[in-house]
């Protein structure tokens, strides 16, 4: 797999036409908001947490619901010998799915989106190797087609419960209890449906609240370290610059200039 371009998008006003169809595999994943698509003449509407796959040289167009701001991540790619090894790049047709593993294939993109634009040495094989990683979780989401939107329920239910508990240390014993179910069996589902543990998702969304704070906060890193769970500023920096790439200084920076 090659990744030919890889942008960001952030706009009311988005509009993308490939009449004739694009010579390479172009893979969607809106982040906020929704946009349209027409492939082949299809309308498709693609919404947060939902990918989108077009295979090469399939005419599409799509552009951004009027007045409404969206985000998405876009890349294009060759599949070359990966046809192989993916199911999903042997289809002749789009392919689309709102997926439980968002956080995990969200993270994934920043990863190839940020090697992308810094262009440091190996950067296309990083990006690469972060692709057709992506490409494992969305293929195994794609062959777990028997999770039922009653335990996608439950996951969703955890999701919440540690959005609203992230700062405290979360166990699966607190999860289970807030789905009534067994620990164990709490802590496999979750982990089948996101393709995350408890404990890395709760690093997760501590870390997207400290990136946030970071660049517009006027709060120091200790402050924004002790704020989001790590008593330990060391390990706010160990787990920060493993999940990102970066280490907090870099962000605070280039913050913002906060008005007090």
């Amino acid at each position: 797999m090659q990744v030919i371009t890889f942008t960001y998008d952030k706009s009311s006003n988005w509009y993308k036409e490939e009449l004739e169809g694009c010579p390479a595999w172009t893979l969607v994943l809106v982040t906020y908001g929704r946009c349209v698509y027409w492939i082949n003449e299809k309308k498709q509407v693609v919404e947060k947490g939902q990918w989108l796959l077009i295979p090469s040289k399939v005419p599409f167009y799509g552009r951004s619901v009027p007045t409404q701001i969206h985000e998405k991540y876009v890349v294009q790619f060759t599949a070359d010998a990966a046809d192989e090894l993916f199911p999903l790049l042997q289809l002749p047709h789009y392919t689309s799915r709102l997926t439980g593993k968002y956080e995990l294939i969200v993270d994934r993109l920043r990863l190839i989106h940020q090697q992308w634009q810094d262009k440091q040495s190996y950067y296309q094989t990083l990006c690469e190797a972060l692709l057709k990683e992506l490409f494992v979780y969305l293929h195994r989401e794609w062959d777990q087609d028997t999770t039922t939107t009653a335990t996608t329920q439950l996951v969703e239910q955890m999701k919440g419960y540690i959005q609203n508990h992230y700062r405290e240390h979360v166990t699966k014993d607190e999860l289970a209890a807030c789905i009534c179910r067994s620990p164990n069996y709490t802590a496999a589902l979750f982990r089948k449906v996101t393709g995350q543990t408890i404990s890395e998702f709760v690093h997760a969304t501590r870390i997207k609240t400290g990136i946030y704070m970071l660049r517009h906060s006027a709060l120091s890193v200790t402050e924004i370290s002790e704020f989001i769970g790590y008593n330990d500023p060391s390990y706010f920096y160990r787990v920060f610059r493993r999940l990102t790439g970066l280490v907090p200084t870099d962000l605070v920076s280039d913050r913002e200039t906060i008005r007090k």
